[in-house]
């Protein structure tokens, strides 16, 4: 269905009633048909970007709320490169508009108030079962380093920046709760991001011991997060899992399921989930100290242990999109 145009991509158009700012990202089209298919009615709008790129902007009133919502869905590509890339785009084109002079006067000060790694992935047995969400407790580059003859070192390591993004509990835990309330199971664990998707046992076990208490994979959540670090933006990955991270079985695989989940996963966090954005940002601070690189505080390459969310258990697992 065709989205009616935004015009002016760079004009200034302040809305005072908009109190918070999301901008979801997805790999592929099937995964924000789904997002968006839980936010509440109402025709979005398309909003177009530089290099081609459409979001599709949806604004609500959640219910009891003291101002809108406005959430943009943006399909970035698959991968950590493509995804990143997608980001960066829409933050910098909506920094643009926000430093516009009307927007200026009206106080506006970061493009968004928190970005959202979303879609479907694979799950590390037994802790996160087909069709449960993962809430990212970290998203964590796993192949991002070097093999050598004792082992795997992880680019921190190397001394050559970052691979993880730790998400804090002040943000994390209101998002796994408003699942959880719904009776939606979710665990709060690490979030793998590879360039390459599991497909033997082997390297689901290697995965597994270099990153013990991961409960997904997937393969964009760490190139949104590099960009959200770029402009100081909280960020979070919620996956519902399609497959088992382990031998590529294409006939185990539970697609749809998963987007129904994502679905619903996205339903309740637009109702109630998404109330806690701001708190979390004021807990943070615009650049959170886990984004450190080694020397100045860096954060370790094991991140910690699954958190099941009120009630549900879950551990690892992996992710993989649609082929």
């Amino acid at each position: 269905m065709a989205l009616p145009a935004e015009e002016g991509l760079l004009s200034p158009t302040p809305d005072p009633a908009v109190a918070r700012r999301i901008l979801i990202v997805t790999a592929v089209a099937a995964e924000a048909d789904s997002v968006a298919a839980g936010l509440p009615a109402g025709a979005p709008r398309a909003v177009a970007l530089p290099g081609g790129l459409t979001l599709r902007r949806h604004t609500f009133l959640p219910a009891g709320a003291s101002g809108a919502v406005r959430v943009d869905v943006l399909v970035g590509g698959v991968g950590p490169a493509a995804a990143a890339a997608a980001t960066g785009t829409a933050l910098t084109t909506a920094a643009l508009r926000e430093t516009a002079p009307a927007d200026a006067m009206a106080g506006a000060s970061a493009p968004y108030d928190l970005v959202v790694s979303a879609g479907i992935g694979g799950g590390f047995a037994p802790g996160a079962p087909l069709g449960s969400l993962v809430v990212s407790a970290a998203i964590v580059a796993a192949d991002l380093g070097a093999q050598t003859p004792d082992g795997y070192l992880a680019v921190e390591d190397l001394g050559f920046g970052r691979s993880v993004h730790r998400v804090p509990e002040a943000l994390t835990r209101p998002l796994a709760d408003a699942l959880a309330g719904a009776g939606l199971p979710c665990t709060v664990a690490p979030v793998l991001t590879v360039s390459t998707v599991t497909g033997t046992a082997r390297r689901a076990a290697e995965l597994a011991e270099r990153h013990p208490g991961a409960a997904a994979e997937a393969m964009e959540g760490f190139g949104v997060a590099e960009a959200a670090a770029s402009y100081g933006v909280p960020v979070v990955e919620v996956r519902a899992v399609s497959n088992a991270v382990g031998p590529r079985d294409r006939a185990a695989w539970r697609i749809g399921e998963a987007l129904a989940a994502l679905r619903e996963a996205f339903g309740r966090l637009a109702g109630t989930g998404f109330a806690a954005v701001p708190d979390a940002r004021a807990a943070t601070g615009s650049v959170p100290d886990t984004h450190a690189v080694p020397g100045t505080g860096s954060v370790p390459d094991t991140p910690p242990g699954p958190a099941p969310a009120s009630g549900s258990g879950s551990r690892p697992g992996s992710v993989e999109a649609p082929a």
